[in-house]
């Protein structure tokens, strides 16, 4: 197989599958499940049997420097594993899910194929994200991930609760991929390149790289909810069990340690870049861990526990352990995916959410307590599992690093401890409170083989140490050798170990004395942190939107002004922040131009008689003047042709106008005049303001030309081949034509629906 397919075979797979889920299931909604599954099947087929030194690259503007680059290395490979792996069970389990949740919420099956294409997309745009080895390409990958998780966050859409987790996750993720839009522009300026191996191979230590570093760091820590940033998670939790089982344990939030993963090599450069990480890690354990103790719908205690254990991963970061990093990436997500399943499968059997209305249910459901229970005790972090070496790499590098790290670790540790037994605890153990009904064995398995998959990782460690291996060698580009075994001593870790498991029994035994702390802890955060602070600016911008929507759809004139208020707002921002500022030249005024300039003024004057008049023959004369006037320019800069054009569609518009004003009633209501010249005198203020700030762009813009001819010379050597004489004709025929194809595309399909709408109105 040549070199490039085997790169681009694994994407390639996802992308076929996507068109083929939405068209297939499309006709036939039952086709959906099925080949969904298949394309993940062979979507992680085709990552195992990838070598992780393969890589492909395409020159796409080479004038510039930019190419399309994708590559499997090390990292990229493990972070394929776990979307197409993890994908594929998520998948499998929907196939049971979905059906029983359409139900529930009154949809028809026909809304299948739109979720299991949605999860391939998403599928899709993780893969293209980690193999992305050009900076611009990464940013396009980014912010497709963060658009398809919004609709697969509101796939309810006709819950309220659905709508506003899905604005929210997509402002935040959007909002903060601003940054890191900016700092690819600033890395760019710097280096001259947008390929990410040359970034980390010459980027160099200064204030720029920390600038830079920074921007990239926030957009990363907001993607994979680490806090002040993390309260979208939480409200994620309104979409479907294995929207939250895929995105929020494997896909999404592990995107923002992947970037960091990805970049390390410059965050390392950065001053004090690695001190910010580890206070950002402890702060979101912290967070998590004592949230999850303060809540009681079982999803919402595994989102806080993944804000928590992501804070473990980014703690490891800071502390320069990559590897054991990407250890932690892929133990937890195998665990967190199981446990997500679990609590959607055990919803679906009883109807509830709740710890307090659930318990007892290990007769009831063998299978699904066996499969949670090796995951909940990899969570834990006991020995046997996967989960032990997860927090053997951190206690080791908390370890290595001394001071307060090595407590502040087994601290949060002890958390996970107390929430995880919470969580299976409540769920299987004790009384019984809800009688279970059957499921599907679909929904049953994927938990099984994933509990089964955290007890081979801790029987077999290599497995999983290797590929950290190969994923943190590939991050900071260099050899890393990565041991996980059993070690029977006292050395830190397993102290460490043992006083976490102490502290975690300790909190269980006596948690009817300590639980109402994280209560009253929960309780106020409503009212003062970040989570309030989202509701709020969430709401804020709500109310602006529907006010700025209210004034926007009530004339014409008003929508207009609405958007170039918006443009000049944009462009200004963009001057005042991103220097060299306009410069404006003022030069000779050659005598022979002055006709020329004459028709300019007529149509200026003529453009402002069309705003002040209020006769409609008049507007109507105005208006032509102003074409008429522009269609003499065209003559005096030597475009004969183009001003013949102008003239007959100059003309066909004036007598159509005329045509149109002799049908209007000539009696107009004095309130909707004086309402009309009301509106009309607030347009002509935002008319006479963009007018003026246009103006002012295109002076300094044709003040300072481009420095670089580059481009144009291009241009014209490339015209014959167009099968044009010169620039203006290829433009004109071909992309221009193009357009005007699109447009008359779209009038006509306007035209069919608007006929089908008379039809249907003739027919009632």
């Amino acid at each position: 197989m040549p070199e490039p397919l085997q790169v681009l075979l694994p994407l390639l797979v996802s992308v076929a599958g996507t068109g083929l889920v939405a068209g297939a299931g499309a006709l036939r909604p039952q086709l959906a499940a099925p080949i969904a599954v298949g394309t993940a099947t062979l979507a992680f087929i085709t990552t195992l049997l990838s070598e992780t030194t393969s890589a492909v690259t395409y020159n796409w503007a080479p004038t510039w420097g930019l190419q399309l680059s994708l590559a499997t290395d090390g990292l990229a490979r493990l972070y394929m594993l776990l979307a197409s792996g993890i994908g594929l069970l998520v998948l499998a389990y929907s196939s049971g899910y979905l059906p029983l949740h359409l139900q529930h919420t009154g949809s028809g099956p026909e809304r299948g194929p739109r979720f299991f294409a949605l999860i391939l997309l998403f599928m899709t745009a993780m893969m293209g994200l980690v193999m992305s080895q050009d900076i611009i390409l990464l940013i396009l990958f980014w912010d497709l991930t963060a658009i398809t998780s919004y609709f697969l966050i509101g796939y309810d859409h006709q819950r309220r609760d659905s709508r506003r987790a899905a604005l929210t996750a997509l402002l935040i993720t959007v909002a903060s991929a601003v940054f890191l839009i900016a700092a690819g522009a600033m890395v760019m300026h710097q280096l001259g390149t947008a390929s990410i191996p040359e970034i980390l191979e010459f980027a160099e230590p200064g204030t720029t790289t920390t600038v830079i570093g920074v921007m990239i760091a926030i957009a990363a820590l907001a993607k994979s909810a680490q806090a002040p940033l993390h309260f979208w998670l939480p409200r994620a939790m309104a979409a479907p069990t294995p929207v939250s089982a895929y995105l929020h344990s494997a896909a999404m939030v592990a995107a923002g340690v992947f970037l960091l993963a990805r970049v390390y090599p410059l965050l390392e450069l950065g001053t004090g870049l690695m001190d910010g990480l580890l206070v950002i890690g402890f702060l979101s354990m912290a967070v998590g861990g004592v949230m999850a103790l303060a809540q009681h719908e079982l999803k919402r205690i595994l989102a806080y526990s993944t804000i928590g254990q992501y804070g473990y991963v980014v703690v490891l970061l800071g502390l320069g352990n990559v590897a054991a990093a990407e250890v932690y990436v892929l133990i937890h997500a195998l665990i967190k995916s199981a446990l997500f399943l679990t609590a959607g499968s055990v919803t679906e059997a009883t109807g509830e959410t709740r710890l307090e209305r659930l318990g007892g249910l290990w007769n009831r459901m063998p299978w699904i307590a066996a499969g949670s229970g090796l995951a909940a005790a990899g969570l834990a972090a006991l020995p046997l599992t996967g989960g032990f070496f997860k927090d053997e790499v951190f206690f080791a590098g908390a370890a290595e690093r001394g001071g307060v790290i090595p407590l502040l670790a087994v601290a949060g540790a002890a958390l996970t401890f107390a929430y995880s037994w919470r969580f299976w605890g409540g769920i299987f153990v004790g009384r019984v409170v809800t009688e279970p009904r059957r499921i599907p064995l679909v929904m049953i398995a994927p938990i099984v083989f994933l509990g089964a998959l955290v007890l081979f990782l801790g029987i077999f460690p290599g497995v999983a140490a290797e590929i950290a291996e190969e994923a943190g060698s590939a991050s900071v580009r260099a050899p890393l050798v990565m041991h996980l075994a059993y070690h029977f001593n006292l050395e830190a870790p397993n102290v460490m170990a043992m006083a976490t498991w102490a502290a975690g029994l300790l909190l269980v035994a006596t948690s009817s004395r300590w639980a109402f702390i994280p209560r009253r802890i929960a309780r106020a955060s409503r009212h003062v942190g970040p989570d309030r602070f989202g509701a709020w600016v969430i709401g804020a911008l709500n109310g602006l939107s529907r006010r700025l929507h209210a004034y926007e759809v009530q004339t014409l004139q008003q929508r207009v002004g609405t958007i170039f208020v918006a443009a000049a707002i944009l462009v200004g921002v963009t001057i005042l922040f991103a220097p060299p500022w306009p410069s404006y030249r003022v030069g000779r005024f050659p005598v022979d131009e002055w006709p020329l300039a004459l028709f300019l003024a007529l149509a200026a004057l003529a453009g402002m008689v069309a705003t002040f008049t209020s006769g409609r023959l008049s507007l109507v004369l105005a208006l032509s003047a102003v074409g008429y006037s522009i269609s003499a320019v065209f003559v005096f800069i030597g475009a004969p042709d183009v001003a013949l054009v102008a003239v007959l569609i100059e003309t066909m518009m004036t007598l159509l106008l005329l045509g149109v004003i002799s049908l209007l009633p000539r009696d107009v209501d004095q309130s909707q005049l004086t309402e009309s010249i009301q509106q009309r005198r607030r347009g002509r203020v935002i008319g006479v303001l963009a007018a003026g700030f246009a103006f002012a762009i295109a002076w300094g813009v044709l003040s300072r030309p481009a420095p670089d001819p580059t481009m144009s010379r291009q241009l014209i050597t490339l015209a014959p081949s167009a099968h044009a004489s010169d620039i203006v004709t290829a433009i004109l025929a071909d992309f221009r034509g193009l357009d005007t194809m699109g447009e008359i595309t779209v009038i006509a399909i306007a035209l069919l629906g608007t006929l089908t709408l008379f039809a249907a109105r003739r027919r009632v």
